[in-house]
């Protein structure tokens, strides 16, 4: 694996860097200011990075399915887990991002390539929260990754990321722009299934 180097995160409850300040804080939330939204580098996202389908599908995400149920009753916790189910299919079981190239684990097949960057694209979702995508693309012919990704992680300017939503795909950037039902979540590889799951009940 390119990444077997990569930091090892320390882990406490969202100690990740430096404090949120209240721009942040809100924008993590969806509310902010366009004028507040900065380019990144693909380095925010540097790291060795697992998908958590696996942790759904084992049923060990249950307790956070229960949580948002409590939270909001608009839903049950089975609806829940059908939406996250949808939402975090994937058959790309890790990712690893280092010096502007990603590579793509599903099963024993690794893909790689060198991401530019494509700017930024603000959206605003049916419930008025609005989020922003970053926009990355792989140029080379012969590379079997996603020629576009979009990376989604509740930060709007250069701030290391914790764990993010990608959306990869072929077609164009504008065709990925239009999906909002599957959005593949990767958090850091070291991380086991229980401090994943206290990084989602304390999100």
């Amino acid at each position: 694996m390119l990444l077997a180097s990569s930091q090892v995160l320390a882990h406490g409850h969202h100690s990740h860097g430096a404090p949120m300040t209240e721009i942040e804080q809100k924008a993590s939330e969806g509310v902010f200011d366009n004028s507040h939204v900065k380019d990144r580098a693909l380095s925010d996202w540097d790291g060795v990075w697992q998908s958590v389908y696996p942790y759904l599908q084992s049923g060990e995400l249950d307790p956070v399915f229960k949580q948002k149920a409590e939270k909001d009753k608009s839903k049950t916790a089975e609806e829940y887990k059908t939406y996250y189910r949808t939402g975090y299919a994937t058959s790309v079981d890790t990712i690893g991002i280092e010096n502007g190239v990603m590579e793509f684990h599903t099963g024993n097949k690794v893909a790689s390539c060198k991401y530019d960057y494509a700017g930024y694209k603000i959206l605003t979702y049916t419930s008025g929260k609005k989020g922003v995508r970053y926009l990355f693309e792989c140029k080379e012919a012969n590379s079997q990754a996603p020629k576009y990704v979009q990376f989604s992680d509740h930060i709007i300017a250069p701030r290391k990321s914790s764990h993010y939503h990608i959306f990869m795909g072929n077609t164009s950037q504008a065709a990925l722009l239009e999906e909002m039902d599957n959005w593949p979540t990767y958090y850091p590889y070291q991380l086991k299934a229980e401090a994943v799951i206290d990084e989602m009940l304390h999100h």
